[in-house]
């Protein structure tokens, strides 16, 4: 039942922005935190950012610290990420992720199929 949904991602050339999002289902998203990872080509997952269950604290990679910004809109069970300022090494599939158990951050219980974000020139 659980569904993760990523939309948002596309080409874009550095130093530009992109925003994107994750619609949730099946699960009582106001209960969860969320997180995003992202998969460069060749390379494993990284940890890129999360935040707790009202939104009012976050995390960030010191990859992307000060240039993205995750939020969450509970009330359209919504996940967002704002991708300003980007580098073409951030070329990666994006993924949202729901844990497994509530009031933590890991282990992962699920994530959606992903939205490719292309930094280029």
């Amino acid at each position: 039942q659980v569904q993760l949904v990523e939309s948002g991602g596309g080409l874009v050339q550095p130093g530009g922005s992109l925003r994107l999002s994750c619609a949730a289902s099946g699960f009582t998203f106001a209960d969860f935190c969320m997180s995003w990872v992202r998969q460069a080509p060749g390379k494993g997952l990284e940890w890129v950012s999360d935040i707790n269950v009202g939104g009012s604290t976050t995390f960030y990679s010191e990859s992307v610290n000060g240039r993205f910004t995750i939020s969450r809109d509970n009330a359209k069970n919504t996940l967002h990420l704002q991708m300003n300022s980007l580098k073409p090494e951030d070329t990666a599939v994006y993924y949202c992720v729901k844990p497994y158990w509530r009031a933590t951050y890991y282990p992962p219980g699920y994530w959606g199929q992903g939205t490719q974000v292309t930094v280029s020139s």
